[in-house]
């Protein structure tokens, strides 16, 4: 829903990464001594996508270590990144340390955290109906992103779906909507590595097939009767979710293929939430709060 955004806490102390390790400290793959003189920035190159920021990279080591192609690691982040970057040098993966400018040139932002890992691109998979019946039948909540087109609030609505461990996060196939993009990826704080992601064709028409097993509900600003939160925990299927634009919210189209439209009650004094905000109260409530079953 649009509306404010919320603030930004401060990050708990992180625990150590715990990924597989081999013997030996962490080695360069690339030979010689780096320069910085000689990166000379990272033009958009459609074969690879930069996965920055510490818990993104290690959640692609925990989860996909073979993907990587290449670990470039600040000097303040070496102690941090030892034990990846003993298994990048354990699986002959290229890895370097350079200084933190180097970096910011060879990522093509300084909103780096000090460590990039280069993959492949992950695009979107595609939406299949049995696959979804299938996650139905394990009372796995879906949710499905329809224009929300600032790729900050996708890999926050992502970073929030790992959290609460859903496995899976859908999105509409409308020009308007983010992709995963790498500043989806490094604002998902790795919820975008754990979380697959799915995108829909004809998405009205999906919706109309969905409810044979989902309740489907939408989301509007206006115009629905506040549906209570707490209701969709009880509902007697599991729930599949639809959040729209973040200033138009959903089409008409896409309004009535859903069984249900929710909205949160609030005091008045702003409008709504962010869209990103409100997919965290109904995450919360669709999971009580935990892994879903």
């Amino acid at each position: 829903m649009p509306g404010a955004v919320t603030g930004k806490s401060h990050p708990k102390r992180r625990p150590p990464f715990r990924g597989p390790k081999s013997d030996g400290g962490p080695q360069r793959r690339d030979g010689g001594r780096s320069n910085a003189s000689t990166d000379k920035g990272a033009p958009h190159r459609r074969d690879i996508l930069r996965i920055a920021g510490l818990p993104a990279v290690e959640a692609l080591f925990l989860r996909d270590p073979a993907a990587v192609k290449r670990l470039i690691v600040a000097p303040e982040m070496a102690q941090a990144a030892s034990d990846m970057l003993r298994e990048a040098n354990a699986r002959d993966i290229p890895h370097r340390i350079v200084p933190q400018g180097a970096l910011d040139k060879m990522a093509g932002t300084a909103l780096n955290g000090g460590i990039v890992a280069e993959t492949a691109p992950r695009p979107a998979k595609s939406f299949d109906l049995g696959q979804a019946q299938a996650w139905a039948r394990k009372w796995h909540p879906l949710i499905i992103l329809d224009g929300i087109g600032n790729p900050h609030n996708l890999g926050a609505i992502a970073r929030t779906a790992a959290f609460f461990g859903l496995p899976h996060l859908a999105i509409s196939d409308r020009q308007d909507q983010a992709g995963p993009s790498e500043a989806a990826y490094r604002v998902s704080e790795g919820g975008l590595v754990w979380v697959d992601l799915y995108r829909i064709h004809r998405l009205p028409d999906v919706l109309r097939r969905l409810r044979d097993f989902y309740i489907v509900v939408g989301t509007a600003l206006d115009g629905a009767a506040p549906l209570p939160v707490a209701e969709l925990a009880k509902a007697p299927k599991p729930v599949c979710l639809v959040l729209g634009n973040e200033e138009r919210g959903l089409s008409s189209e896409t309004l009535a293929a859903c069984e249900k439209v929710a909205m949160l009650p609030g005091s008045g004094r702003v409008q709504s939430l962010n869209v990103a905000a409100t997919a965290a109260i109904f995450m919360h409530a669709l999971t009580g709060g935990l892994r879903p079953r």
